[in-house]
């Protein structure tokens, strides 16, 4: 593995998402003097936060999986989650409700969720479910040490073991294709395909190998952070403070200075000069070319994944509901297979929206004024590079059409004492630096995941390295916390880690039934 070549005693890290946090820890943890600039006035990068009205506002993700992973970046400083962090399962991970009027309860317990899927659609699809399980544990297996936390120097680093076992899983078969050979039921598929979504990529057009998103929110779990997703990058934020990270907030970077092959101080727009050995970038891809004062030659453009309308709204506690209400909901229409099609291919909205509800409320009560819930209302939607659609116009109109959708389906109450408290579209998205308005990023097309995806080394720049979802392993809580560790040790060479625990107990169940 390539790594950073002279002294690397200070090492500037631009950004405090959850990719620099990560960089930090890890690079404090090895002896490293870290500086880390950020301009916002908080850690967390897209994981953001607006407070309005009493409402605690997660403007980021929502969705917490892979805890595992959040325990490395905190251990890289000799601390453990539960020391900063307050990490809440989310039971049931979500509420699924089809267009037919059917609804089904994910749980990542084996045991309950077999049940739940006899119940909803018979023997054969709950034991199809129990196939399914054991074959995305294998793949969740095969593929993180091998290939999602592995740094990559060229495509020739593909060549390894690990590649024949993903080939002979059916990792590089198509993704529904591969579900649907165990559960035949479509409303059970889109339950284990609509992750490709996070990949930016229509679950019949993507490779088995991105199931591995499906093992993270259906077998390991999906937590909240007490306090909202904020919490996260707080927590780590303190633990690096504590290790001697430097932090520099409300600070932008205006310039990178050099000599020769190597940068050699950063400077930022409060006149700070910061000489450094080393330079983490974590920062949108545009800006990261501009600090660099390049652009990499590809022989395909880029391609970024689709985009999100999100509508955060409070209403009065939907507690007194029939049905009490999950953390997750989500809401699948009838077109599921066109929903890609519009979003991605035509670039137009959705005919027939599929829609994520997200109820932080549900489990931390805290975040909404007493007698509240707070909703975060998530619509897929074209990017700014594939859609024509004007939103400084469409914006207003369309979110009032995602509440009417989820008071139509799911939650009558939403008709009456909404408030509106903000709605985020793909210009807003924009207007924060991201590549075409989205902020999911770079799509895993297959020429854009791996070796293949912009790298996290530069050519012709010595000292220089890249975090975050637009470089590897990719786009995610889970993936961007894992750059951060890559990029560290690009820096420093790989340390010794201890081995990764695995759900031994859930895949023996797989494989007794």
């Amino acid at each position: 593995m390539h790594t950073i070549q002279g002294p690397t005693d200070h090492v500037v890290v631009i950004g405090a998402g959850l990719a620099g946090l990560s960089t930090a820890l890890h690079l404090a943890g090895r002896g490293r003097a870290v500086t880390v600039v950020e301009r916002e006035a908080w850690p967390g990068g897209r994981a953001g936060r607006l407070d309005i009205e009493g409402y605690r506002i997660d403007t980021g993700p929502t969705v917490l999986t892979m805890p595992d992973i959040i325990d490395d970046v905190f251990a890289a400083v000799g601390e453990t989650s539960s020391d900063r962090l307050d990490l809440l399962p989310v039971e049931p991970a979500y509420h699924a409700v089809f267009a037919d009027g059917s609804s089904l309860d994910v749980h990542c317990d084996a045991e309950r969720m077999a049940s739940a899927i006899h119940e909803f659609a018979g023997s054969r699809q709950a034991a199809g479910y129990r196939r399914l399980r054991k074959w995305l544990t294998r793949l969740y297996r095969t593929e993180m040490d091998g290939f999602i936390a592995a740094n990559f120097d060229s495509p020739l680093s593909l060549l390894t073991p690990q590649l024949a076992r993903l080939a002979a899983i059916g990792g590089f078969r198509n993704w529904d294709a591969k579900v649907g050979r165990y559960l035949s039921d479509p409303r059970l598929r889109r339950v284990f395909t609509f992750q490709s979504l996070y990949a930016g990529v229509a679950p019949h057009d993507a490779l088995a190998a991105y199931a591995v998103i499906a093992y993270m929110d259906t077998i390991s779990g999906v937590f909240f952070p007490r306090g909202g997703v904020r919490a996260l990058p707080d927590a780590l934020a303190a633990a690096g403070a504590c290790a001697g990270v430097q932090f520099h907030y409300r600070c932008s970077v205006t310039e990178l200075e050099r000599s020769g092959n190597r940068i050699t101080a950063v400077r930022t727009d409060r006149e700070q000069r910061i000489p450094c050995d080393a330079v983490v970038l974590t920062t949108e891809l545009p800006t990261t070319y501009r600090l660099l004062g390049r652009t990499p030659r590809r022989i395909r453009p880029l391609r970024a994944s689709p985009s999100a309308v999100v509508v955060h709204a409070g209403c009065p506690s939907v507690a007194s509901a029939d049905r009490a209400m999950a953390h997750h909901t989500i809401l699948f229409g009838a077109a599921w297979e066109q929903t890609f099609t519009d979003i991605i291919r035509d670039g137009r909205l959705m005919r027939d929206p599929s829609l994520l509800v997200t109820r932080p409320t549900a489990t931390d009560p805290t975040l909404a004024p007493t007698g509240h819930d707070l909703f975060y209302l998530l619509a897929p939607a074209p990017n700014l590079a594939a859609g024509t659609i004007d939103w400084s116009t469409a914006g207003a109109p369309y979110a009032e059409s995602i509440i009417d959708t989820v008071a139509d389906r799911l939650l009558p109450q939403l008709r009456h004492g909404t408030d509106v408290l903000d709605v985020v579209t793909p210009l807003d998205w924009a207007r924060r630096g991201m590549t075409a308005g989205t902020p999911f990023a770079l799509a895993h097309t297959f020429g854009q995941t791996g070796p293949f995806r912009p790298a996290n080394t530069l050519r012709g720049i010595d000292n220089a390295v890249l975090a975050g979802s637009s470089t590897i392993p990719g786009v995610g809580v889970p993936t961007t916390l894992v750059s951060g560790r890559l990029a560290a040790d690009r820096i420093t060479g790989e340390v010794s880690r201890p081995p990764r625990h695995f759900d031994l107990k859930a895949d023996t169940k797989a494989q007794i039934s």
